[in-house]
């Protein structure tokens, strides 16, 4: 491969990876806004919890579709 073509995929993969980065921020923020969660008492425990609760029920719901 060209390093030209190296470089212009290495430039779309960032893009992507920055782009998933932001969905997944605000798919996070809109879930702790949503239940009223204060950022400050969340640890990471918590968060894994609730990334693990959430995605049960995504599981849940596509199953019911």
């Amino acid at each position: 491969m060209c390093p030209k073509i190296r470089i212009k995929f290495a430039i779309y993969h960032q893009k992507i990876k920055d782009e998933k980065n932001k969905i997944e921020q605000r798919l996070g923020k809109q879930i702790i806004s949503q239940d009223n969660l204060d950022y400050a008492n969340l640890s990471n425990d918590q968060i894994k919890l609730l990334a693990k609760q959430f995605s049960e029920f995504l599981k849940v719901k596509s199953v019911d579709h």
